[in-house]
């Protein structure tokens, strides 16, 4: 969980995740770490800036050959 997801947006000062939205991704990632555990395998759930918490999950980790991720679309104004 990014906290910069939880404050202000720079155009209209909104959060980007509300407390609706909150509560629907906590509820999904309750449910897919069930999903998971019953088939065996984890899920890894943390708190912080991406580029810090994955470089720190590498460094753990130590085995690790391959990083996959997306990046957000940016608005075009």
């Amino acid at each position: 969980f990014d906290p910069r997801h939880y404050l202000g947006t720079h155009c209209y000062g909104w959060p980007k995740t509300g407390p609706h939205r909150l509560r629907f991704l906590l509820e999904s990632v309750k449910d897919l770490r069930e999903t998971l555990k019953r088939k065996g395998s984890t899920l890894v759930v943390r708190k912080g800036k991406p580029e810090d918490v994955v470089c720190d999950l590498i460094t753990q980790l130590g085995s690790v050959t391959a990083v996959v991720f997306h990046e957000e679309v940016k608005e075009i104004l």
